[in-house]
Order: C-alpha cells, then sequence, then structure tokens
C-alpha cells in the first residue's frame, strides 16, 4: 500500500496521459493541444504494452519522477494500467477513464467484456509471434487493417484511419486475460469518459465500470478513438479533474 504525498498548496496536477492497445502518444496530441492552452501541465508516457506488471510499473515511475500531484488519465487498456499505477506512487490526485477498463481488484479485461454483448473487436484481432529479449517468443495482438476503422475509429476520416492502422502498436496478448492488482478508484477521486458509438468496448461495460466506481462521468457520441476525435469533449472532462483535485489554498 502507498502513502499518500502532502502537496503543495494550490498547486495544479500534472495530468498524464497512457494510451492504451493499438495506439501511441501521438492519439493524445489533440488533447495535450487543449490542455496547453489553457496552462495545464500535460504529459504523454510511451506505454510499452507489453503486459500489465511491466506496463504499470513503467508508468508508475515516470509519475515519481514530476514534482507534485499527478492526475492519471488512461484510455482503454490504459486504464487497466493507470490502476496498477497507481497503487504503487504516492503522488496519484485521482484518475481519469476514457472508455477505459476502471476494473475492479482480480477482474481482467476479458472478465469484464465477457459481461456484455460482443463488440466488433474479437473478430478483428490479429496475432502474431515475437521474441523478447531473452528470445523467448510470445504473442502480441494487432487489429486487422482492413478492421481498424470500424472498430476503432468509424468517425475519423480514411486518410487518418489508413495511417492509424498500418502504424498501430500491438499489445502483448497475455496483458488481457491479467488480472488488475487494485481498484484505485475505491480510494482516489475518479472520473470516466463514456464513448457511446464505441465499438471495442461495449458502451454498457463502460457505464458499468463508470457507475461502479462512483465515477464523475460524461457521455460523447465518438468512437474508440475519441481522444482523437473529439479532443476538446475529453479535455474538457480533464480539466473538470484538475480543478477538482487541485491542492486547496489555505
Amino acid at each position: 500500500m502507498n502513502s499518500r504525498t502532502s502537496f503543495r498548496n494550490g498547486s495544479t496536477p500534472t495530468v498524464l496521459l497512457v494510451h492504451g492497445a493499438f495506439a501511441d502518444v501521438s492519439s493524445w496530441a489533440g488533447v495535450i493541444a487543449e490542455l496547453q492552452a489553457v496552462g495545464i501541465p500535460v504529459t504523454a508516457v510511451a506505454n510499452p504494452l507489453r503486459g500489465l506488471a511491466v506496463d504499470a510499473t513503467y508508468v508508475a515511475s515516470v509519475a515519481a519522477e514530476i514534482d507534485g500531484p499527478v492526475l492519471l488519465v488512461g484510455h482503454s487498456y490504459g486504464g487497466v494500467v493507470i490502476n496498477g499505477a497507481s497503487a504503487q506512487v504516492g503522488n496519484i490526485a485521482g484518475l481519469v477513464y476514457v472508455a477505459a477498463f476502471a476494473l475492479d481488484e482480480g477482474e481482467t479485461p476479458l472478465d469484464l467484456n465477457g459481461q456484455f454483448p460482443d463488440s466488433l473487436l474479437g473478430p478483428a484481432l490479429r496475432p502474431a509471434t515475437f521474441r523478447d529479449g531473452a528470445g523467448e517468443p510470445g504473442v502480441e495482438l494487432y487489429l486487422k487493417t482492413d478492421h481498424f476503422a470500424a472498430v476503432f475509429a468509424a468517425d475519423l476520416p480514411e486518410h487518418v484511419t489508413s495511417v492509424a492502422a498500418v502504424s498501430q502498436r500491438p499489445v502483448a496478448a497475455a496483458a488481457f486475460a491479467e488480472s488488475s492488482p487494485a481498484a484505485a478508484w475505491k480510494t482516489l477521486p475518479s472520473w470516466y469518459v463514456v464513448a457511446t458509438a464505441d465499438q471495442a468496448i461495449h458502451p454498457d461495460a463502460q457505464r458499468f465500470m463508470a457507475k461502479r466506481a462512483g465515477a464523475v462521468t460524461i457521455e460523447v457520441d465518438a468512437s474508440h478513438a475519441i481522444a482523437l476525435s473529439q479532443p476538446a469533449a475529453v479535455a474538457g472532462h480533464i480539466r473538470t479533474a484538475a480543478a477538482a483535485t487541485r491542492a486547496p489554498r489555505p
């Protein structure tokens, strides 16, 4: 169990953005621009996507290097990662889940998805084998390029999705079967952005997780790539969370 730090009076949290599978830090570009425009400190971390233990530890190490409170924001699988990272570092002021997995302790993404109607994600996955630094084989998952737009980004133009489909970052297959080590939303204030046209994580699953977490929630008509297609709406909810977690002045 981590110990919470005492934040400086009046300090605004730094927003730390954590992308999910099949994406990279560029998926936050519009959100970053919106936050920078209003003076909110923000950084985006390159999620390794190699499995929950590795990913959460890495994100926690990045958060630990930030001087002051941190507002963790996770998209998709990034929600699992911010859950795990929050348990390892003491300067987390709050959590924002963006069309993300807000899991309970011991729950996996597969467990959660199995409770709701099927999305388009499963049939669109393409497994590929790789070897790690020790030469050991593993399996990682891509979205099939001809399924990418429909599953991930149906509200973005074709010239954007065609590039994103071939530049996507794969996720280790084991990541979706790993159990969340904590339910950080039980001890930290939480916010949620539901993408109502999501074809990767069913909107009803998102609503369930948001309600269970007691998260302050908004709904936006957007695909799973909501940070790209609706950056102003996402940034607006992050701004609400940043204002709420700002350390009060005496």
